[in-house]
């Protein structure tokens, strides 16, 4: 990972710490969009039973109840609307877990092959330190066979001697072919440490450039949502706005005109129609 600050440096292991808690931040938002969109849909539901199982100004007349009409229409649009951003709400979270999972696979394979050529190294590492121990017994056992033969030049016989004398030849050779095998071990050493070196660079340059996309996408998810909640208002609003709208057409005059007509006796008073007669 590479900031602004270019004498930065971060370890492996905090990039993938920081990598796993990336992922739970989009898994966390996941689920909160899933438990949006019950709370939307239970709360739309209740909306649309409320308009049609409970009365309501039932018994109204003419315009008011034309205004009433509209009003527990909107109500269920508004309902019906709480339940469409439901499942807005549930296809996001989908996306995000897509999103998800294939960031996941794509970064296994990076990891995969990081702890291959980790274990190898460690390995080589080993194999080194072993070929290193070993190095240095064999001369520890070829000063020993020289001091011996010097010893006992002076104290054997000339077979003995002979014997002692090939000894520490066979020491001297042993020590000769082992003193190459240390080298061999350092430069495959070399050779994985700079083979793991690159494969480093090019997976942090990935997890950087992932991990990009994760806070531009999660950035970018959390901005829809937003527009989303508030492309809800807006509707719901141009639906209250209906009801506005009718009960500006509402007639007080005209509700009491349309009740006398449709509930009159007649068109004189009862009392005076008596007196006439």
């Amino acid at each position: 990972f590479q900031s602004t600050d270019l004498t930065s440096t971060v370890g492996y292991d905090s990039i993938i710490q920081h990598l796993n808690d990336g992922r739970k931040n989009c898994k966390e938002f996941e689920d909160f969009l899933k438990e949006r969109a019950i709370i939307e849909e239970k709360y739309g539901k209740e909306l649309i039973n409320l308009s049609k199982k409970k009365p309501c100004g039932q018994t109204e007349l003419n315009t008011l109840k034309r205004s009433l009409d509209v009003f527990k229409q909107q109500i269920d649009n508004v309902g019906q609307g709480h339940i469409q951003l439901a499942q807005t709400l549930r296809e996001e979270a989908k996306k995000m877990e897509d999103f998800r999972e294939k960031q996941k696979l794509h970064r296994k394979k990076i990891e995969l092959i990081m702890e291959a050529i980790h274990k190898n190294r460690n390995l080589q590492y080993k194999k080194t330190m072993e070929a290193k121990r070993l190095y240095e017994q064999r001369c520890r056992d070829k000063d020993e066979a020289e001091q011996a033969v010097h010893r006992n030049a002076n104290l054997v016989t000339q077979k003995q001697q002979e014997k002692v004398w090939e000894v520490g030849r066979g020491e001297r050779d042993v020590f000769s072919c082992s003193s190459h095998a240390p080298r061999l071990f350092v430069t495959t050493m070399e050779k994985i440490r700079e083979e793991w070196q690159n494969e480093h660079i090019k997976a942090c340059e990935f997890f950087e450039t992932q991990e990009c996309d994760r806070i531009n996408y999660f950035r970018n998810a959390l901005w829809l949502h937003i527009n989303q909640l508030s492309l809800g208002c807006v509707q719901n609003d141009e639906k209250y706005e209906e009801i506005r709208k009718s009960l500006e057409m509402c007639s007080i005059e005209k509700d009491v005109d349309f009740f006398v007509n449709l509930r009159k006796t007649g068109s004189l008073a009862p009392g005076k129609s008596l007196v006439e007669s």
